[in-house]
């Protein structure tokens, strides 16, 4: 099928293209991309005031399923992942059982094939059941499909378990995701260490317990010259971590989430 979509504001950083575009799509592939493009009898799309862009990527996704569907699915999440303009994501390993062997990670790629809207690459678990302890089977995990490796929404606290992940992982060309949260210092804490918590009476985390972890896992990474991606950076203290660690060469990644760059404690 030839699709036309017209009058849309194409962006695409790739081919340094941002102004009002039509693209022509012929047998799923972009065939034009240039101004007032005449139709031959393709389906027209009127993409006025939308922007039109390649597909987004998310790399770090909750799909819960198995075991939590009740949160969440994968039809369901990709889904959201598609009406969004994200066209690939990658999905964390806290379901149930987490996506700790080959059977877990086989069988969301089947899910995916049956029910899925977009392109889903499954992560799998540092250590089994997210224990922080014993150590997964980064090879099997590979094998059925696992991009990379992480205990998200737990951090790996043995600080030697971490440092042969990072090994390990990295002999098979994987990043290591660290959730970087010292859980000595958040103390099962609710929102950050400061004036509106302590007015408010609420439990505090102090900034400390994400960026010890970080500058930890930094370390570990630059010691065994191995990739270390922080997930979901969220303090001042992690952002300068992470820019001086690059500034000397290391292998090292980081993301964060628009809650963290557009909210602060005052919302509380």
């Amino acid at each position: 099928m030839a699709i036309l979509i017209k009058n849309g504001h194409v962006i695409c950083p790739k081919n340094k293209i941002d102004g009002k575009f039509d693209i022509k799509i012929d047998g799923g592939k972009i065939a034009e991309i240039a101004e007032n493009i005449t139709p031959s009898g393709e389906e027209i799309i009127d993409a006025s005031g939308k922007i039109v862009s390649p597909g987004l990527v998310d790399i770090h996704t909750h799909l819960r399923e198995p075991g939590f569907e009740y949160k969440e699915d994968i039809e369901t999440g990709t889904r959201s992942a598609a009406r969004g303009g994200i066209t690939s994501i990658a999905c964390m390993p806290n379901t149930n059982p987490a996506t700790d062997s080959a059977e877990v990670i086989e069988y969301i790629n089947r899910r995916v094939n049956e029910v899925g809207y977009v392109h889903v690459y499954p992560i799998g678990a540092i250590t089994k059941g997210l224990g922080g302890e014993e150590m997964t089977d980064f090879a099997s995990l590979k094998n059925a499909g696992a991009v990379a490796v992480s205990d998200d929404g737990r951090p790996v606290m043995n600080a030697e378990t971490m440092k042969n992940a990072l090994i390990f992982a990295d002999a098979l060309g994987m990043p290591v995701i660290s959730h970087c949260e010292d859980l000595n210092l958040a103390k099962n804490g609710a929102m950050n260490e400061g004036v509106v918590a302590k007015r408010m009476g609420v439990s505090e985390i102090s900034t400390a317990a994400e960026e010890a972890m970080a500058a930890r896992d930094i370390v570990l990474g630059y010691t065994v010259d191995a990739h270390i991606h922080i997930a979901h950076v969220s303090t001042r203290g992690s952002v300068a971590l992470v820019r001086d660690a690059k500034k000397r060469g290391i292998k090292v990644t980081c993301e964060t989430c628009p809650h963290y760059f557009s909210l602060t404690e005052e919302a509380c």
